[in-house]
């Protein structure tokens, strides 16, 4: 009998052990896909969006460095909201539909904010 608990034990164990590393290996994979993106981003009470000038896609945001949020507001805004031109490093992940409006399948988790702007530059970004 004791044998068999501790064998049971050592499984339970190594069920949990093979689960931690597969859910590290996939957040090192996700960071590990950090790029460079250009878009408008728009803040306020209740959103955090990103839409890529690329093709028009937008995502909720996730500012992990908190640096974004901080930055969008010191351009002292009348109203929340307003589209900002930003360069950012980031890398996307599937979205957390506890958290995220169903209207984003896909987050941007923000790592590093390259540029800031109210300006929009002409090109794709412009509306």
């Amino acid at each position: 009998m004791r044998l068999f608990k501790q064998a049971l034990v050592f499984v339970v164990l190594l069920g949990v052990a093979a689960t931690a590393c597969r859910r590290k290996d996939n957040a090192l994979s996700e960071k590990s896909n950090i790029k460079t993106v250009k878009g408008l981003y728009s803040f306020g009470p209740e959103m955090k969006s990103f839409t890529l000038c690329e093709d028009g896609r937008e995502y909720w945001v996730a500012d992990s460095v908190k640096n974004l949020e901080l930055a969008y507001s010191n351009l002292n805004f009348e109203k929340p909201y307003e589209p900002v031109y930003v360069e950012l490093e980031g890398y996307f992940a599937k979205s957390d539909t506890a958290v995220v409006s169903a209207d984003f399948d896909s987050t941007l988790v923000v790592t590093k904010v390259v540029k800031i702007s109210k300006e929009i530059p002409d090109g794709p970004c412009a509306q």
